[in-house]
C-alpha cells in the first residue's frame, strides 16, 4: 500500500543572487532558507541524465529524498555525494520501489521495458513521464507514439499508475539554466487523468524552480508533444498558456 501523498501549503520565496550565470549549486542555500515543503515525500528518478540528472539536484537542493538510478548505478556516486546525504544511488528498481514519486526519464523506445519490469514497484504511484518518441533512435514505435500522442501512448506502456507528462517539452540545457530565475518563471506544460496527481507534480514543478501549466487531460499532452509550437521552447508560463490558448 503506498503512502497518501498530503499536499502542504506553503510560501515558495527564493532569494537570488542578481549576478548573472548563476549555478544551480549556487541555488542550494536559497533553496533551503525559502524552506520547501518536502514533508515526507521521496522521490526515485529512473535514468538520471541530462533531464532526470537536473531535476535530481534541482529537487535535492529544495530538501527531497531522492534515490537517482541508472543501468550502471555506480556511476552516479560522484552525483550523489555532490547532492547531499539525502540522495543515494540505486538500480532502476530500487527507485521505482523507494519514491512516493517516480521520474523516468529514458530513451522512449525503453519505456515499454520500464513499465514491465517494474509494475509491481510503480502500481498506484505518481509517475512523471518526460520521455519523446524519436524514430531515429527508438524505432518504429516512436512513429505509432507521434500519431496517436504519447500521453495515450505512454499511459499503454505504464499501466496501473497515475500517469503525469511533464518536463518533455523544455530543453534540457534551459532546464538547468532557467530554474528559479529572476522575473516570469519558465513554464512547464502538464497533462494527466488523475487531478491529484497533478497536484503533485505541480508543486515539484514549483520546487524546481518553473511554473506549473495545466493544459488539462493525458489526450492534450499532445499539444506540447514534439513538433508543436511550444516544444523546445523555454516559454515563460504566460507564455505558453497564450499559445496553448489556456485562460491564466
Amino acid at each position: 500500500m503506498n503512502p497518501k501523498i498530503t499536499l502542504k501549503p506553503g510560501r515558495r520565496e527564493f532569494i537570488l543572487a542578481a549576478a548573472a550565470g548563476i549555478t544551480l549549486a549556487g541555488l542550494a542555500g536559497a533553496a533551503r532558507r525559502a524552506g520547501a515543503q518536502s514533508g515526507s515525500l521521496k522521490i526515485g528518478v529512473i535514468g538520471t541524465g541530462k533531464i532526470g540528472g537536473t531535476l535530481a539536484e534541482l529537487w535535492a537542493n529544495a530538501g527531497y529524498e531522492l534515490v537517482i538510478s541508472s543501468r550502471h548505478p555506480e556511476q552516479l556516486q560522484e552525483l550523489a555525494d555532490r547532492l547531499g546525504p539525502k540522495v543515494r544511488t540505486g538500480t532502476p528498481q530500487e527507485a521505482a520501489a523507494f519514491g512516493d514519486v517516480i521520474l523516468i526519464s529514458v530513451p522512449y523506445g525503453a519505456l515499454p521495458q520500464v513499465g514491465r519490469d517494474y509494475a509491481a514497484e510503480l502500481k498506484g504511484k505518481v509517475v512523471l513521464d518526460t520521455g519523446n518518441p524519436y524514430p531515429s533512435r527508438d524505432g518504429d514505435m516512436a512513429n505509432d507514439a507521434r500519431k496517436r500522442g504519447t500521453g495515450a501512448t505512454s499511459a499503454e506502456y505504464l499501466p496501473g499508475v497515475r500517469l503525469v507528462r511533464a518536463f518533455n517539452s523544455i530543453p534540457h540545457y534551459s532546464l538547468r539554466s532557467e530554474a528559479h530565475r529572476s522575473g516570469d518563471p519558465v513554464g512547464i506544460p502538464l497533462a494527466s487523468d488523475d487531478p491529484e496527481a497533478l497536484k503533485v507534480a505541480a508543486r515539484l514543478v514549483r520546487d524546481a524552480g518553473f511554473e506549473p501549466v495545466v493544459v488539462g487531460p493525458l489526450s492534450r499532452a499532445r499539444e506540447f508533444d514534439y513538433g508543436t509550437a511550444v516544444y523546445a521552447r523555454a516559454l515563460t508560463a504566460a507564455e505558453l498558456r497564450k499559445e496553448l490558448g489556456i485562460s491564466p
